[in-house]
């Protein structure tokens, strides 16, 4: 069973940083393309950053120059470092992982939970 478990979330006055973490279970973060989504209160679900398995990467023009989306295959993990944060960036963060030549993202963590304060 693949298990996707996201911390580093919290409370930050706006400018501040934090960078979130995705820790993958089991081995197979190698082959698989990640993303992390944001839903902020009464919005839908948005991608926000994704890195394929390759490490090549792409952002949500909303934070394109202030978040960068990493991974690092041996730790199983997949970090996503969010810079001069907004108001708006507030949401429940969840990182998600996507099979090969699966058009979806297969598995999903639980989320964790970004607040920024004016």
């Amino acid at each position: 069973q693949v298990q996707l478990v996201e911390s580093g979330g919290g409370l930050v006055q706006a400018g501040g940083s934090l960078r979130l973490s995705c820790a993958a279970s089991g081995s197979f973060l190698s082959i698989v393309d990640m993303g992390w989504y944001r839903q902020a209160p009464g919005k839908q679900r948005e991608l926000v950053a994704a890195i394929t398995r390759g490490s090549s990467t792409n952002y949500d023009g909303s934070v394109k120059g202030r978040f960068t989306i990493s991974r690092d295959n041996a730790k199983n993990t997949v970090y996503l470092q969010m810079n001069s944060l907004k108001p708006e960036d507030t949401g429940i963060y969840f990182c998600a992982a996507r099979l090969p030549l699966h058009p979806e993202y297969d598995y999903w963590g639980r989320g964790t939970q970004v607040t920024v304060s004016s």
